[in-house]
């Protein structure tokens, strides 16, 4: 399997902008968090959201292909459920098929709450620093705040027990551990 450090290595190779390497690196902290919090494998759920849109920039003129490119540049670095995850989590723009297995859900799920919680720590004074659940509850409600973030996929945190609150928590949690990386001042 590969190593985090390959796997840092891959994305700065691979991912042009920045921004697309602080959702990775987003991603992969809540996947950790969920799996910890899952009893799963936090090294095989984490590369798995690090590296999840690996190929995003060579497919941005064909979305048709993303996560099927990442999936197979990462063939035998990663675990089968990892690779198809990484391929589900784009089925809407791949037609790769269903979510079924807890990793797909997680993954699906967890990317796309990192873009929530990001865009609330742009507009928030402090940052990440003292955000709550109830806050992002609003913003989830508010269509209009971070509109291109899909709310049904979020909700897909029930296929995997855990509640609302329970979820944002562990998300936010999880970003604010590494807010320095991915852009804000690590918290006081």
């Amino acid at each position: 399997m590969i190593t985090r450090q390959e796997a840092i290595e891959l994305i700065r190779d691979n991912l042009s902008e920045e921004n697309l390497i602080r959702h990775s690196l987003s991603t992969e902290a809540v996947l950790r968090e969920m799996a910890s919090r899952l009893g799963k494998d936090q090294e095989v759920w984490g590369l798995t959201g690090l590296l999840h849109d690996l190929d995003y920039s060579i497919t941005t003129k064909d979305y048709s292909q993303h996560g099927l490119k990442s999936s197979a540049m990462l063939q035998g670095r990663l675990p089968d459920e990892s690779l198809r995850a990484i391929r589900i989590h784009a089925t809407e723009m791949n037609a790769s098929g269903k979510p079924e297995t807890e990793l797909d859900f997680a993954l699906r799920c967890g990317e796309t709450v990192t873009g929530l919680i990001m865009a609330a720590g742009l507009i928030r004074p402090g940052g990440l620093e003292g955000m709550k659940p109830k806050s992002l509850k609003k913003k989830i409600k508010d269509k209009a705040f971070a509109a291109s973030v899909n709310r049904e996929t979020i909700k897909e945190h029930e296929k995997l027990g855990l509640d609302l609150d329970a979820f944002l928590a562990l998300s936010i949690a999880a970003m604010q551990s590494i807010s320095g990386e991915i852009g804000f001042n690590q918290p006081s």
